[in-house]
């Protein structure tokens, strides 16, 4: 056993690599008699595992005839637009030289990068938007940078064909999860397994039985067939101080299961659903210093996220809701819990150093002080109010947006992190894309931010203009805007509502048929926090 383990990898021979390659032929031609056979979308993310796919492919491929090579394989890359400028370059690279290999092979293989929408940016999420920076509890960024391109790409290629086979690079000794979650797809004696969300494709996993240590194996022992390094990919992984993934997500419902990718050397360098980026961390430990700027913006972003003066007091839906808060008693002094979130540790306020509102009287107290729940510093509020059992119990107003202040605040940062970042010769990478900017800019004016600051913040920021559509200029100037502001004070009208109602007015404008104008009028006069 042991002569045939020393001859095996003499000859650079695995059971495990052929059987493989074998499945792959056989998974290929099962549709070849077939009028409409199914492509395959295959999921690259520049990791391990999926390198360890593609380069399967090519080797079963090229065991072919030239009759046999029947249907497409598209090679597909999520680009978040904020994927770690390191790693974007090396996909970038790769998929070209996969391209560029394939048809000198007459292989039928196409590449391809598949983004977000600009609207559903993170920049235009979070700055736009005002949405808080990505955590556990709320990871919006997955679905959005990830999921929704790549099944746009499948939809489209399902609507051509009929139906479409995903390839994976999973594994089930990824871990417990990704392995339960696998099975629970399986079809007991078929390969394929099925989708959870999209009825027409089927997922194939080749290296589903590969442990770590074969494919590493593999990688170190067979050279890349478009002439990547493979040394190369594993130095990445050393010098990211990461062995995680990060896999081409196309499948909500295992978007828990693939964890964040804040821990994977192919990860996003704006993550901030882990509390610290190793990933990033270990690439500046081996001598990548230039990324420190990203490192310091990121963990700012992280901090910032929770911090009350930063945000609305309200949701994006103008609800308002109320968070328990809990008191503790040390020396016979009442103390306000503040619990350890991410980075922030777990704090203690003295109970006296709290402005204490009944509920019953909040609209009241909003009122007298002039207070705009969408720009209030609340951090000293307490509200007063009874349990179920009439016992007296403390609340804060809940989180929301990030406040316009904020939005701004980070807009400008990150310019300036543009600037300040010396990225290394031959990389060129913009921190936030042009497209995204005026888009950001029609999101604050839609919401009725009639200043329309984003070009001035830019020029202030970057020092020339952009070619900015300005149909869209604002329709008060400042000193008009203070006169409104004024004069809602004296009339006691709210001056946020007001400035949505203008918005909707202006975006309706010029239309014959102005269809929804009622219902966007309706729902602007509906925030809760008009009606406390």
């Amino acid at each position: 056993m042991i002569n045939n383990l020393i001859t095996n990898l003499i000859q650079k021979k695995n059971p495990i690599i052929d059987d493989a390659i074998q499945l792959i032929k056989d998974v290929y031609l099962q549709d070849i008699n077939e009028e409409n056979p199914k492509p395959w979308v295959v999921g690259y993310s520049g990791g391990k595992d999926s390198s360890t796919v593609v380069q399967l492919i090519f080797e079963a491929l090229t065991q072919l005839s030239k009759e046999q090579l029947h249907k497409k394989i598209y090679i597909i890359s999520s680009d978040t637009l904020v994927e770690t400028p390191l790693i974007i370059s090396f996909i970038n690279r790769t998929l070209q030289r996969i391209q560029d290999r394939a048809l000198e092979l007459n292989l039928p293989i196409e590449t391809h990068k598949v983004k977000p929408n600009y609207k559903q940016s993170f920049w235009s999420m979070l700055i736009g938007q005002g949405y808080p920076s990505p955590n556990q509890n709320f990871r919006w960024c997955t679905d959005r940078l990830k999921i929704e391109p790549a099944n746009r790409f499948i939809t489209e290629k399902v609507s051509e064909h009929g139906e479409v086979i995903m390839v994976l690079g999973m594994r089930d000794n990824e871990s417990a999860t990704r392995a339960n979650v696998m099975k629970s797809y399986t079809v007991e004696g078929k390969v394929l397994m099925r989708h959870s969300t999209l009825t027409k494709a089927l997922v194939f996993a080749p290296i589903r039985n590969f442990s770590v240590d074969d494919v590493w194996n593999y990688l170190n022992n067979h050279e890349s067939p478009w002439g990547d390094d493979n040394k190369t990919l594993q130095k990445l992984y050393q010098d990211s101080s990461s062995d995680a993934e990060c896999p081409l997500v196309i499948d909500k419902s295992i978007k828990e299961s693939a964890g964040s990718c804040g821990n994977s050397r192919f990860g996003c360098w704006t993550c901030t659903v882990v509390t610290e980026d190793k990933a990033v961390k270990g690439f500046i430990d081996n001598g990548e210093e230039w990324l420190k700027p990203l490192l310091s913006f990121r963990d700012w972003l992280v901090d910032i996220r929770d911090e009350r003066i930063y945000r609305q007091k309200y949701r994006k839906n103008g609800q308002i809701y109320f968070t328990d808060v809990t008191i503790e008693t040390k020396e016979d002094k009442a103390y306000v819990v503040i619990p350890k979130k991410s980075r922030r540790s777990r704090g203690y306020i003295p109970l006296e150093n709290f402005e204490i509102v009944k509920k019953e009287k909040l609209k009241e107290y909003l009122l007298y002080n002039n207070i705009d729940l969408s720009d209030f510093d609340d951090t000293n509020l307490l509200i007063e109010s009874l349990d179920d059992d009439g016992k007296v119990k403390y609340e804060r107003l809940g989180l929301g947006p990030f406040t316009m202040v904020a939005r701004e605040m980070i807009l400008r940062k990150l310019l300036q992190l543009q600037n300040e970042v010396e990225f290394p010769d031959g990389l060129k990478f913009d921190l936030i894309k042009k497209e995204e900017l005026k888009i950001i800019r029609k999101i604050w004016l839609d919401n009725g931010e009639l200043h329309d600051k984003l070009p001035q913040i830019f020029a202030e920021e970057m020092g020339y203009d952009l070619d900015w559509e300005y149909n869209d200029r604002p329709l008060f100037d400042s000193n008009q805007l203070t006169d409104l502001e004024l004069l809602c004070q004296e009339h006691n009208v709210d001056f946020k509502a007001l400035k949505s109602l203008i918005s909707i007015q202006k975006q309706y404008n010029g239309y014959k048929i102005r269809r929804g104008i009622y219902q966007d009028i309706e729902k602007a006069l509906k925030q809760d926090y008009l009606h406390l």
